[in-house]
C-alpha cells in the first residue's frame, strides 16, 4: 500500500504502531508545524508518531488568510530577521516545495496623501524586493491614479492619488498542511487524526510519552517516545499543564474573514488598506475574494472560535470606505474565524505581540514550540527537531525539508505543460484539469483513474459545481477525512464558498465518502445531521452582538469528535443553536 495513502487501513496500522513500537519522537498538533515537524524529522531518519485529536489543519492552520508573505508590516515595525525569514521561505514554497499548492498574486497599496507617501511606502516596497532571494516574485511597480483604477476599476477614486503594486504569494492553508501530514507519512512516519492526547507518561519527572484516546473508538493507547513535541498552537499552554510546567504561553487572537463572489468586486490584483491599528487584506481566491482580518484578543472556546455581527460589520465598514460600490450582509458567502498563537508580551494590544517563535524544554523529555507565522512553519519544526535532537543517544543528520518537494511537486511541472492532453484523455474540460492539478500536483493521476473507472466521479457536486465528486471518494479514501465536515471545511472550501455553506452538498458528499468508510444510513444520516447543525450554529452566532454571546452560540451545535457523536439525529435536527456545548 502506498504509504502516503491515509484512508482507513493506514490509519488503523498507524494506531497499531503506536501500540507496539517505541519512537524517538511523538509530535502532538496536526497543524502546520507539527505536520512540518513531523516531515522535518522522518526525513532526518528518526521514527516519528503524529497526533491531531480532531483533523489536519482543523485550528488555526485552516483559518489563515491563505498568504504566504514576507510582512510587509514587520518590516516597517524595523524586524527585518523576521522579514528575511519569512522571504526565504516564500521562495522556496513558491518555487520548490509546494509549487502545485502556492502563487505569486499581486496587491495594489492606493496612494491617498501627496509625494511623501509614495516615497516612504515605495522605499518600503524596495527593501522588500530587494530582501527576497533570486527573481522569485515580479518587482514592484508605481502606477499613477489612472492606472490603479484601470487595475481595480471598483477602487472609489475620490482622494486617490495613485498606488504602488507589490507581490506576494498565496496558498491553501489545509491542503498544504494536509499535504505535510502525508509526505511525512511517505517518508515513514505514523500518523493518525480524531487522536487525543489526554495525558502524558512519566517516568521520574521525565516525560517519556503520551497517553492518547481514539475518538472513533474510545480505546486508549500509551504512545511511547523518546521525546515529545508540543506543537498545539493556542493549546500550548493546556497541554503544558498536563505535564506540569510550561516555560512558553501563548495569547489567543481572533482573526475572521468575509469570502465574497469575485463578480461583486471588480478588480485584477489585490488590495491591501492600512487600518488604525493593522492592515486589511482584500484577496482574490479562485472565484471569490476573501477580506480580513480583524485582532482582537480571545479567552472564550479555543475549538470553535466564533465571528459576530460586530466583527462581520466591521470588515464591511472597513473595505467600503474605498470601494465605489458598497458590499453588503446579502453578498456574503461564507464567514469565517481563526486564532492566532502570539507569544505572551507585555503589550495589552494583540497586534503588538511577537510574530516571532520560540522553542522551549518544558519538562525533560518534552519541547515546546509555539508563535511564529504560517510562512515561517518549516523553520519552526527544524527548531523544534533540533532541540529535541540533543535530548537522542544518536548523532541526528540535519534539517533537509528545504530540499524536500511535498507529495505532488515532483512532476508537477511536466502535469502542468500536459494539461490539454490530460483534458483530452478523460473527457474533462482543460479547466477542471487545471483545477486538480493546483490541489493535488502530479497526484492527479490518481484521481483520474478513478474517473476512467467510475466516470459518474468526474460530474460535479451538486450546489458545489467547481469541485468533483472524485475529490470527495479520495478525500477519504487517500486523504483521512473521517468525517463530513473535514472534506466540505478543509478537503474543499465548499463550507465558505457557497451561498448555503454547503448544505445542498452534505449528502451526495456524505454518500461518496460513506463509499469507503463503510456508513450505513443511520451514521450517514447523522454526519448530515452534525454539519447542518454546525451551519445553523455559525449562522446565529454571527447575528450576536458579541463575542461572549456568539461563543455561546456556536458551541450550540456538539463537535461530532468529542462527545458529539452520542447525540441523536433527532436531537441534532431539533436542537436551537444556543447553550455552552462540547468545546474542548
Amino acid at each position: 500500500m502506498d504509504p502516503a495513502q491515509l484512508g482507513p487501513e493506514h490509519r488503523a496500522q498507524s494506531l497499531v504502531r503506536m501500540e507496539k513500537e517505541s519512537f524517538d519522537l511523538v509530535i502532538v498538533g496536526g497543524g502546520v508545524t507539527g505536520a512540518g515537524a513531523a516531515l522535518d524529522a522522518a526525513t532526518r531518519g528518526l521514527s516519528v508518531a503524529l497526533v491531531e485529536q480532531r483533523d489536519w489543519a482543523a485550528g488555526t492552520s485552516s483559518r489563515s488568510s491563505k498568504l504566504l508573505h514576507g510582512g510587509l508590516r514587520y518590516l516597517e515595525q524595523g524586524d527585518l530577521t523576521l522579514v528575511l525569514e519569512a522571504k526565504r521561505e516564500q521562495s522556496l514554497m513558491l518555487n520548490r516545495l509546494c509549487p502545485h499548492l502556492a502563487r505569486p498574486v499581486p496587491f495594489l497599496f492606493p496612494l491617498t496623501h501627496r509625494v511623501w507617501q509614495r516615497i516612504y511606502v515605495g522605499a518600503g516596497v524596495l527593501l522588500y524586493d530587494l530582501m527576497a532571494r533570486g527573481r522569485t516574485l515580479p518587482r514592484h511597480r508605481h502606477l499613477t491614479r489612472r492606472g490603479a483604477l484601470r487595475l481595480f476599476p471598483s477602487l472609489q477614486g475620490r482622494g486617490l492619488r495613485g498606488a504602488i503594486v507589490y507581490y506576494d504569494g498565496l496558498v491553501d492553508d489545509a491542503r498544504h498542511t494536509l499535504t505535510l501530514a502525508r509526505t511525512a507519512a511517505l517518508h515513514g512516519a505514523a500518523v493518525a487524526t480524531s487522536a487525543q492526547a489526554i495525558g502524558f507518561l512519566k517516568t521520574g519527572s521525565r516525560v517519556t510519552g503520551v497517553e492518547l484516546r481514539c475518538l472513533e473508538s474510545g480505546r486508549e493507547i500509551e504512545l511511547r517516545g523518546r521525546q515529545v513535541v508540543n506543537a498545539t498552537g493556542v493549546w500550548t499552554d493546556e497541554v503544558q499543564e498536563l505535564a506540569g510546567r510550561g516555560r512558553i504561553h501563548v495569547r489567543a487572537s481572533k482573526g475572521i474573514h468575509l469570502v465574497i463572489p469575485r463578480d461583486r468586486i471588480h478588480g485584477d490584483s489585490g488590495l491591501v488598506l492600512r487600518t488604525r491599528d493593522s492592515v486589511l487584506f482584500v484577496i482574490p481566491w479562485k472565484s471569490h475574494w476573501i477580506i480580513g482580518t480583524t485582532d482582537s484578543d480571545w479567552d472564550l472556546d479555543l475549538s470553535h472560535p466564533a465571528a459576530s455581527r460586530r466583527d462581520v460589520e466591521y470588515l464591511l465598514e472597513t473595505v467600503n470606505r474605498v470601494l465605489a460600490e458598497p458590499l453588503h450582509h446579502a453578498d456574503i458567502e461564507g464567514v469565517y474565524a481563526g486564532l492566532r498563537p502570539l507569544l505572551q508580551g507585555e503589550s495589552d494590544a494583540t497586534s503588538r505581540l511577537s510574530r516571532q517563535h520560540a522553542v522551549s524544554q518544558s519538562v525533560s523529555g518534552l519541547i515546546t514550540v509555539a508563535g511564529g507565522k504560517y510562512t515561517t512553519y518549516r523553520v519552526m519544526a527544524r527548531d523544534a527537531v533540533n532541540l529535541a535532537a540533543r535530548g537522542l543517544a544518536k548523532r541526528v543528520p540535519r534539517s533537509c525539508t528545504d530540499r524536500t518537494p511535498l507529495l505532488g511537486a515532483p512532476g508537477f511541472q511536466a502535469f502542468w505543460n500536459r494539461r490539454q492532453t490530460l483534458a483530452a484523455d478523460s473527457g474533462l474540460h482543460v479547466n477542471l484539469v487545471e483545477h486538480l492539478l493546483g490541489r493535488y500536483g502530479a497526484r492527479v493521476e490518481e484521481l483520474l483513474a478513478m474517473i476512467e473507472d467510475r466516470p459518474e466521479l468526474g460530474e460535479p457536486i451538486p450546489g458545489a459545481p467547481s469541485y468533483l465528486a472524485v475529490e470527495a471518494h479520495y478525500a477519504a479514501s487517500h486523504e483521512g477525512a473521517l468525517h463530513l465536515d473535514d472534506v466540505l471545511t478543509r478537503r474543499t472550501r465548499i463550507s465558505i464558498e457557497t451561498f448555503d455553506r454547503g448544505i445542498t452538498a452534505s449528502r451526495p458528499v456524505a454518500q461518496w465518502m460513506g463509499e469507503v468508510l463503510g456508513w450505513d444510513d443511520a451514521t450517514l444520516a447523522r454526519e448530515v445531521a452534525h454539519y447542518d447543525a454546525r451551519v445553523r450554529a455559525e449562522r446565529e452566532s454571527q447575528e450576536q452582538p458579541d463575542d461572549l454571546t456568539a461563543d455561546a452560540t456556536r458551541l450550540g451545535a456538539p463537535d461530532v469528535r468529542l462527545g458529539g457523536e452520542q447525540t441523536s439525529t433527532d436531537e441534532l435536527r431539533l436542537a436551537p443553536p444556543t447553550g455552552s456545548g462540547s468545546g474542548q
